[in-house]
């Protein structure tokens, strides 16, 4: 009989096709618009090299990081029945995550992306293919203790009635919700359950503002708005400034783990700080012992190229956090 899992990660799963950009043959510039990035057009331009990381995604890097945390940690996610598809099933049980819910579509392709990597930022071509979603009917001994939803396509809208039906049969599970692109753009009203229900939502500073209105400036009146939406912990990371969260009763602020080193890739430093804090929250750590460990596993994987090579496992985290500086704790939020 399979292990019941700790925590199930519900997601899309992509592989990342890496192409490291010269210096001498690319470059940003700013305008009203944004942030660009340019390169000559029409003619054949050198590159430094390229790297293939499969099963990557929001929700395929936090099945990784629990698993490597020492949680048995599940996937519910769609490949095709392609070559990449099986690479990535693959990958998943090279890093002992269990793959019994990932769904093979044998007519379709597997996403693959295009990451152009200019310094240590990226730019990612995307493209989701069109699955048929269904949730998975899980007996009781594979409902979890927690549910972690991220980032999904498009085309999977009506899937989240699925996931928060499903939710309403057993209301010992706990959800974690760190939403996508799609599922932002979609509004929090179109998912008003999967907000109320969530014990944890994770988002940046612009996305909470994108999610829940309110002053980006203004961080209490985020978290304000946020949990008008319904969920217990809310935290909003805020690249240098570190993170905040809320519970509804405290405040917390956290400072970034000091970098050993400049950052080598920024891809997945979000999706290991957010698994990382529900890990520890699995695992039965406070919110304040989740906060620390959280930035710990987020500076590690900027160390690395792709999000799941750098994340480290628990007694990692413990040895890290037991030589961090005075100041790297908690304080409250003012």
């Amino acid at each position: 009989m399979a292990e019941q899992p700790d925590v199930v990660s519900i997601g899309d799963i992509v592989t990342d096709a890496f192409i490291k950009l010269l210096p001498e043959h690319a470059q940003t510039y700013e305008n009203e618009e944004g942030k660009w990035i340019a390169m000559p057009f029409g003619t054949k331009i050198p590159y430094d090299h390229a790297e293939v990381i499969e099963a990557v995604g929001n929700a395929s890097n936090a099945a990784v990081a629990f698993s490597r945390l020492g949680l048995h940690s599940a996937f519910v996610t769609n490949v095709g029945g392609d070559a990449h598809g099986r690479d990535m099933i693959a990958a998943l049980h090279k890093n002992k995550v269990d793959t019994r819910f990932v769904r093979i579509n044998p007519d379709k392709k597997s996403n693959y992306h295009y990451v152009l990597w200019f310094g240590d930022e990226r730019t990612i071509l995307i493209k989701h293919e069109e699955y048929d979603y269904h949730w998975p009917h899980l007996t009781p001994n594979e409902t979890p203790k927690w549910v972690y939803f991220s980032s999904i396509s498009e085309h999977a809208i009506e899937y989240h009635d699925q996931v928060s039906d499903w939710l309403e049969k057993v209301p010992d599970v706990k959800l974690a919700f760190q939403p996508g692109t799609f599922q932002m753009e979609a509004g929090a009203e179109r998912l008003k359950k999967i907000y109320q229900r969530s014990e944890v939502l994770i988002l940046n500073r612009e996305e909470a503002v994108i999610v829940g209105g309110g002053n980006h400036e203004d961080i209490n009146d985020l978290f304000n708005h946020l949990h008008e939406l319904g969920p217990k912990i809310v935290v909003i990371t805020d690249g240098p400034n570190g993170a905040y969260t809320s519970d509804g009763h405290q405040r917390l602020s956290m400072p970034l783990y000091p970098d050993p080193a400049p950052p080598l890739d920024r891809t997945g430093a979000g999706d290991a700080f957010a698994s990382t804090f529900v890990a520890a929250l699995i695992k039965g750590n406070s919110i304040e012992g989740a906060l620390q460990w959280a930035p710990i596993n987020s500076m590690n994987v900027v160390q690395k190229v792709g999000a799941q090579a750098g994340l480290l496992n628990d007694e990692e985290i413990e040895q890290y956090l037991k030589h961090s500086p005075d100041w790297y704790k908690p304080t409250k939020l003012q």
